[in-house]
C-alpha cells in the first residue's frame, strides 16, 4: 500500500538588473544551485527518499462620459485610443523576462493541480483509516491501519512540500543601481507618488471633432474617458525589492513601469514587455470645458458659456444660458513604434508635469548596453 510522489519541477530564472553609467545589462538565471547537463536541458536534480519524491527541476532546454475641450487637440488623439495587440509588442531583447514570467505562470497552475490531487488522496487516506477501526478489519490485520497512517503522514509531507514550491513560483528580481541613477529613480517615485495622489485621474479612449458652431460650443473636440487609478503594485510573478509604477487602463493592458521595462499585462496569457528605452512620453496640458465638478486640486483658468458665439461670447438667443468653468488639466502621452498608444489626464497639472520631467530624466540617465 506505499504511496509515492513523483513530481517533476521547473527551476523559474530569476532576472538581474544592473543599471550603471555603462548602460544597463540584463542576466537571466539561477544562481546557487547544483546544476547538471545534458543534450535535453539543463535541471537541478533533488530528493526526498524517505517519501519517494524525486524532483527534476529544468533550468533550461533545447463609465465612459463624453467631455470636451475647448481647443483642437493633437492629430494623434483622434478615434478609439488604445494600445496594439500585447503579443506584438515585446522587445526583442525581453523576449527572455516574458518566457520566465509565462514559466513561473504554468509551473504554479499545475502545482495547484498536484496539490488539490494530494489533498484528495490524504482525504481518502483517512477515510480509510477511520473505516477500518469502523468495520474491525484494521484491527484484525494490523498492518492496514500501520501503512494507512505512513500514507497519511507521506502525503501531509508532499502537501507541505508542494504549498512551499508554489511560493516560490516566481521570478525573482534583482535590482542593482548606480548611486547616480539611484538618486534619479527615487526622484521618479517620489514624483510617481505625488501623481497618484491626483483628486482625479482618467484613461482618455476616445476622440473626435466637434463642429464648434453648429453645436454653439466653444469645446473642438469631444473626448471620452473613464476613471483610472494609479498606485504601487506589483505582478504575482514577480517579486522584487522595487515595487512597480502601476497605471490601470480602462480599455486595455495595464501598465507596470519596473526600472527598466514596462510590462503591459492584459491577463495571464496575453502581456508584453517593452524596454523603457523604447517608450516616447509626451507631457502638455488642456483647457478642458468642465461640466462636471472641477476637481477640487484643478485650477480654472478660465470661463465659457453653454452656448456661445464665435467670438466667445454668450448666445442670447438660449434662454438660460449659463457659465461653465474651463479647468487645466495635466496630459500624458504614452507610446512606442511597436503600438503602445496611451493617453491619460491629471486634474493636478503640477504633479504631472513633475512626473513627466522626472520620467524623462530617469531615462535619459540609463542606457542599454
Amino acid at each position: 500500500m506505499a504511496w509515492s510522489f513523483h513530481k517533476r519541477i521547473k527551476i523559474i530564472p530569476g532576472v538581474h538588473l544592473n543599471l550603471s553609467k555603462s548602460g544597463i545589462s540584463t542576466s537571466i538565471g539561477v544562481k546557487g544551485a547544483s546544476m547538471t547537463f545534458g543534450k535535453s536541458g539543463t535541471y537541478l536534480n533533488t530528493s526526498l527518499p524517505f517519501l519517494n519524491i524525486n524532483n527534476r527541476h529544468k533550468l533550461s532546454g533545447s463609465n465612459t462620459t463624453p467631455d470636451s475641450y475647448d481647443h483642437d487637440a493633437p492629430l494623434h488623439l483622434f478615434g478609439n485610443i488604445f494600445s496594439a495587440d500585447v503579443q506584438e509588442i515585446t522587445s526583442q531583447n525581453m523576449a527572455g523576462v516574458k518566457e520566465a514570467i509565462l514559466l513561473a505562470r504554468q509551473q504554479r497552475k499545475e502545482l495547484k493541480s498536484d496539490l488539490l490531487n494530494i489533498q484528495t488522496a490524504l482525504g481518502t487516506s483517512k477515510m480509510k483509516l477511520i473505516l477500518s477501526y469502523l468495520f474491525l478489519y484494521g484491527l484484525i490485520n494490523k498492518t492496514i491501519p500501520k501503512n494507512l497512517k505512513l500514507n497519511i503522514e507521506a502525503q501531509k509531507e508532499a502537501i507541505k512540500q508542494t504549498t512551499d514550491l508554489i511560493d516560490h513560483c516566481y521570478v525573482k528580481l534583482n535590482v542593482e543601481f548606480d548611486s547616480e541613477i539611484r538618486e534619479k529613480y527615487e526622484q521618479l517615485i517620489k514624483a510617481f507618488k505625488n501623481l497618484t495622489t491626483s483628486h482625479k485621474i482618467w484613461d482618455v479612449t476616445n476622440a473626435h471633432f466637434q463642429d464648434r458652431v453648429a453645436a454653439r460650443s466653444l469645446a473642438s473636440t469631444i473626448v471620452s474617458k473613464r476613471d483610472v487609478k494609479f498606485s504601487f503594485k506589483s505582478l504575482t510573478e514577480i517579486r522584487s525589492d522595487v515595487e512597480a509604477l502601476y497605471f490601470e487602463n480602462a480599455n486595455g493592458a495595464d501598465l507596470y513601469f519596473y526600472p527598466s521595462f514596462i510590462i503591459m499585462y492584459a491577463n495571464q496569457k496575453d502581456f508584453a514587455i517593452i524596454g523603457l528605452d523604447e517608450i516616447n512620453v509626451q507631457q502638455s496640458y488642456v483647457r478642458f470645458t468642465e461640466t462636471g465638478t472641477v476637481p477640487r486640486d484643478s485650477k480654472v483658468i478660465d470661463k465659457t458659456w453653454a452656448k456661445v458665439n464665435k467670438n466667445g461670447t454668450p448666445d442670447k438667443r438660449f434662454k438660460g444660458n449659463y457659465q461653465i468653468p474651463i479647468a487645466k488639466y495635466g496630459q500624458i502621452n504614452l507610446r512606442t513604434n511597436t503600438g503602445l498608444n496611451e493617453e491619460y489626464e491629471f486634474s493636478n497639472y503640477e504633479f504631472t508635469e513633475a512626473f513627466s520631467q522626472t520620467f524623462k530624466d530617469y531615462q535619459a540617465t540609463i542606457k542599454y548596453r
